[in-house]
């Protein structure tokens, strides 16, 4: 089972995109993905439909508070301010 973790790549000392892994089985790959409208995030399906990852395509642009309304509508736990201090952190 693959946990739930926070992967920042950041260039020149900035996050330059963020990957937010779900909890789900191990070697599990993507079957879809579905972006928001404004392409800032886009959420990765496992090929039983359920979410397994949210691509944060520019991470400095996308408050917590706007992740946690798409975990709470993918009836995912929201992270808290200090689980997102590795996006802030530069």
């Amino acid at each position: 089972m693959t946990e739930r973790s926070l992967q920042v790549t950041y260039r020149k000392g900035k996050p330059f995109s963020a990957y937010l892994h779900l909890s789900h089985q191990t070697g599990e790959k993507s079957a879809r993905t579905v972006p928001s409208t404004d392409g800032l995030l886009v959420v990765d399906y496992g090929q039983n439909g359920n979410a397994i990852g949210v691509e944060i395509t520019a991470p400095s642009a996308v408050p917590l508070d706007r992740l946690n309304r798409l975990l709470s509508e993918l009836g995912e736990t929201p992270l808290t301010e200090h689980d997102y201090l590795p996006v802030r952190a530069a």
